[in-house]
């Protein structure tokens, strides 16, 4: 697919709003600015990179200051804007805005962001359209203001809601309990020099802050406390880059799972070898955990593992296996909540992280709400909304049309299936996909989409009558 305007995109189209510039919000925009597809893109920040931007002024970020990503810049880079050669395998997040803030001022993008402007309220009116209200008062302007749209694009992110744990650990604790997402350093926002510390949880921000703290001049005791094990896989595999080559489309998810388990006992061994729990399930059938200190940290006897947490008692904590520990700091590193609280329950209800949605993206039904990069996939997230983004271009500049709704339904159920079921049950694995499988089948159903469209004309499926509706709320 070409991704550019093709003759359909000469008539009027449909106004969309974007929510967010994070990495999925801007790679949106330039999709439908290649198109010709007007739009709005608000951000409640002052920047542009969302969970990227260390200290954001709107508190969603997760981004703390050691922080690297944990997918190598071969595989986060954009289709059309090549990372840096001299970026680092894993760039650190300040790399990693600089990178966004270079690829939104290269496609001119920045000027069409309305910063310090909060999205409160999203309505889908009766006639189809949707009434979005703004808070512009960071900005300067109104408290609240309302604009009319004919799509919306939901790019707000699913990793600044904090999930803990439910229900919460019965006691009273006596010290500080914090979430992942608040951690900045080892000293802000709570001094854990001399401290005694247990991280619950053992995702790949659990494994980056336990390593860190864990380290002499630091913590006095770490722990790490986890329900269950899990694999550990390194960054790099005999001396390469272990996300580099990465399984092709057409293989089996069954024969890339066996092959992740022969190369990660090769390369680190069993888990249990190094005194973690094992795990309860196989390579693959869990999200990842990346770290290429975490394992040597337990080696040496900075992390030392704990199961799960029974309760509280005061200034101590006693675990499921009887133990009881000091404890002056207990950080959830647990996950996160998917919310949008702009939009009505009637419109989208999030169950446990699940929300059953077509490619990922839209519920059957709804022809003109898109949630943007709401995935987990493997490796990557990061360019993730580029590759739907295109495909949602053609979609509103008539160059591609949907099955019915109860083949969508039906591809829901099928693509579910194969991406999650055979993971173990858990909220962070309810959005899970494999990127390259991902791309492959949507690129089929693209291909699908064009020939439905031309068999019928290429009509518009989402009309352009924002401007109108407007204009007559004005008279």
């Amino acid at each position: 697919m070409s991704g550019q305007s093709s003759p359909g995109t000469a008539r009027a189209l449909p106004k969309a709003c974007i929510i967010g510039a994070g990495c999925s919000g801007f790679s949106t925009a330039k999709a439908l600015q290649d198109r010709g597809i007007p739009f709005d893109i608000f951000e409640m920040s002052d920047t542009i990179g969302g969970n990227w931007a260390y200290k954001n002024k709107n508190g969603m970020s997760a981004c703390y200051e050691s922080l690297h990503i944990d997918t190598s810049k071969y595989r986060m880079q954009f289709e059309d804007f090549p990372i840096p050669d001299d970026f680092p395998d894993f760039p650190h997040h300040s790399q990693v805005l600089q990178y966004f803030n270079d690829y939104v001022d290269h496609f001119g993008l920045r000027e069409k962001i309305e910063f310090n402007t909060a999205v409160t309220h999203c309505e889908l009116m009766p006639d189809g359209l949707w009434r979005v209200t703004i808070d512009r008062s960071g900005a300067g302007g109104p408290s609240s203001e309302t604009r009319i749209y004919d799509a919306l694009f939901v790019c707000n992110g699913h990793h600044w809601s904090p999930r803990w744990p439910t229900p919460a650990f019965p006691g009273e604790f006596d010290g500080v309990q914090m979430h992942a997402h608040s951690y900045l350093t080892p000293f802000e926002p709570v001094e854990m020099r001399g401290k005694n510390i247990v991280v619950v949880g053992m995702g790949n921000s659990a494994m980056d802050i336990a390593s860190e703290l864990s380290q002499r001049p630091i913590a006095k005791n770490l722990w790490v406390s986890a329900r269950r094990g899990v694999y550990i896989f390194p960054k790099y595999i005999g001396g390469k880059v272990a996300d580099k080559a990465s399984a092709p489309h057409w293989m089996p998810l069954r024969l890339q799972r066996w092959l992740a388990a022969k190369a990660l006992k090769r390369a680190v061994g069993n888990m249990e070898d190094y005194g973690l729990p094992k795990p309860d399930h196989k390579p693959l059938e869990a999200h990842p955990s990346v770290s290429g200190e975490f394992l040597t940290r337990v080696g040496c006897g900075d992390i030392k593992m704990k199961p799960n947490i029974e309760r509280f008692e005061g200034g101590k904590v006693r675990f499921t296996d009887g133990s009881v520990e000091d404890v002056d700091v207990v950080i959830y590193a647990t996950g996160y909540n998917v919310e949008f609280p702009f939009l009505d329950k009637s419109v989208v209800e999030v169950k446990d992280n699940h929300i059953p949605l077509f490619k990922r993206v839209m519920r059957p039904g709804i022809p003109n709400l898109f949630f943007m990069a709401l995935a987990q996939p493997l490796p990557t997230l990061t360019n993730f909304a580029e590759q739907q983004a295109r495909w949602l271009a053609a979609y509103l500049a008539g160059d591609y049309a949907l099955p019915s709704k109860e083949e969508m339904e039906r591809i829901i159920v099928e693509d579910e299936k194969r991406f999650i079921g055979h993971f173990y049950d858990s909220p962070r694995h309810k959005m899970q996909v494999d990127f390259n499988i991902y791309c492959h089948d949507l690129k089929k159903e693209w291909r699908k989409g064009e020939k439905r469209a031309r068999a019928s004309g290429n009509p518009l499926p989402v009309p352009p009558r924002a401007a109108s509706a407007l204009g007559r709320a004005a008279e």
